[in-house]
């Protein structure tokens, strides 16, 4: 129909279906991402692209061969389906064993009506050693400089074999053959590029977001991540009655570090801090988020956490961090904090007033001294 009335050949529209297909892909998982981060599901997003993207992909195969299936022209929509095997094999990011691959393409067989033929049984087992040679260069060559030449490779020979099944089962002319080889290398090319520039875009998204999200210096999370965490866990602690404890901890006398040793060795202070900091989290619970949110001043939430199961890990960083010493040229610069812990409460109306409240027993422990953990 696009060729007799519209005068547009049959491989351009077949062109912009493709693409379409995986701009209809690519809007869909991302709302499905969205999703996911709103509703808090716990699910993470190469999880999801990977049983989505599959799902997709086996969707939209099946559901495209159900207008030729058991017919003569069955083959007619093999290039897409290629293209949808490339697309999971090699740019999705799934590991499965090639075995795997048995049960789906027998039941497409089954579908299609072609498994008495020992030319499909030929396709097949070609279709799975395809799967499974672009999976294999995608993990070992994709990031190297020749990873574009190695998938065209893989795309080329195996695309070959694949219509050359076809000669053999349906008789068609060596003249289509080489126009639907063709035909697949110009869509596995585009295919490449499409991809690429939707993951460089996503790059370039991550970036921006976690450039909104972290301090540069320290590579902690900042005061704009800390602001949206603390409303989430605090609208969970009213509707849910989920414990919430924060720790806020200042470096002592950091001023006077900058006005001594010069703010690079100031810098050095923050990031030191941070990274044993960090390192006590690790160890005991990565879903404690410390975030630097301002100059020298830290906090650090510890959802689902009552007060009194914050005190270790609240007193190996205190403990870790007291008479550190952090080397600056020829230098050598002690270190100690004071640290403020409470609980949030019923008398917190706000997450600003959890926030005060931590913030005042901060103020009483350098009051009193420094170097002191004040609790309430």
């Amino acid at each position: 129909m696009t060729w007799s009335t519209w005068q547009i050949a049959p491989f351009v529209t077949s062109v912009f279906f493709v693409l379409g297909v995986f701009t209809l892909y690519s809007v869909t998982f991302n709302w499905l991402t969205s999703g996911t981060h709103t509703w808090n599901i716990s699910i993470d997003d190469d999880t999801l692209n990977s049983w989505y993207g599959v799902l997709y992909m086996l969707v939209f195969v099946f559901s495209i061969q159900t207008s030729v299936v058991g017919t003569s022209v069955s083959w007619e929509f093999m290039n897409f389906q290629l293209i949808a095997v490339t697309f999971c094999a090699y740019f999705l990011n799934i590991h499965v064993p090639y075995y795997s691959l048995l049960p789906i393409v027998l039941v497409y067989m089954v579908f299609n009506h072609s498994i008495g033929y020992w030319q499909s049984w030929g396709h097949a087992i070609t279709l799975i050693m395809f799967f499974w040679a672009l999976n294999k260069i995608r993990m070992k060559y994709r990031d190297g400089h020749n990873a574009f030449f190695q998938y065209m490779l893989v795309g080329i020979v195996f695309g070959g074999i694949l219509w050359f099944w076809m000669v053999l089962k349906f008789h068609i002319t060596w003249s289509t053959f080489w126009q639907e080889w063709i035909y697949l290398i110009i869509f596995e090319i585009l295919l490449y590029m499409y991809i690429s520039m939707l993951s460089q875009d996503s790059a370039v998204k991550i970036r921006l977001a976690r450039l909104a999200s972290h301090d540069t210096l320290t590579n902690t999370e900042n005061f704009s991540a800390y602001t949206g965490d603390i409303e989430k866990l605090f609208d969970n602690n009213r509707k849910n009655n989920v414990p919430l404890t924060m720790m806020m901890f200042d470096i002592d006398h950091f001023k006077w570090v900058n006005d001594t040793y010069g703010h690079l060795a100031g810098d050095r202070v923050l990031q030191h801090v941070t990274k044993v900091v960090q390192a006590v989290l690790d160890e005991n619970d990565t879903n404690i988020s410390l975030y630097r949110t301002g100059g020298e001043e830290f906090n650090i939430l510890f959802p689902n956490y009552k007060l009194e199961e914050t005190e270790r890990v609240v007193y190996q960083i205190f403990s870790a961090i007291n008479h550190m010493e952090v080397k600056s040229d020829n230098n050598k610069i002690n270190i100690s904090i004071s640290v403020g812990v409470s609980e949030i409460n019923d008398d917190d109306k706000s997450p600003l007033d959890f926030y005060n409240r931590v913030d005042q027993n901060l103020y009483r422990s350098k009051r009193n001294g420094r170097m002191r953990i004040t609790v309430d």
